[in-house]
């Protein structure tokens, strides 16, 4: 079994529903794909709050954001294992983006 490392970068830029929006580009991590977040950064034109949910946990509800300014939301590395689900969501419709820094640990079975 090989193991691929790719560091990745993904943003979602003024959303305006208020629902909870999958960071990855399928519903959730493959069983043989472990993430490592290592940033999440939040931009709202209003004063949302942020709620990050990792395999339907909360793991972040954030206090209201400052209108037009950048947060940082992470102090430590996230991990999400595979299979697990993993969304933002603000609490408002206002403009909304976000930008998740990332290492997919992927693991490939060879022949």
């Amino acid at each position: 079994m090989a193991v691929v490392n790719q560091y990745k970068f993904v943003g979602i830029d003024n959303n305006t529903t208020g629902n909870a929006l999958t960071v990855f580009a399928t519903d959730k991590p493959g069983v043989n794909e472990t993430i490592i977040i290592k940033s999440i950064l939040v931009t709202s034109a209003g004063t949302p709050s942020v709620t990050v949910t990792n395999n339907s946990i909360t793991a972040i509800k954030s206090v209201a954001l400052t209108a037009n300014q950048t947060k940082e939301l992470l102090t430590q590395p996230m991990i999400v294992e595979g299979g697990s689900s993993f969304t933002i969501q603000s609490s408002t419709t206002d403009s909304f983006d976000f930008a998740v820094s990332f290492l997919n640990i992927l693991k490939e079975k060879i022949d």
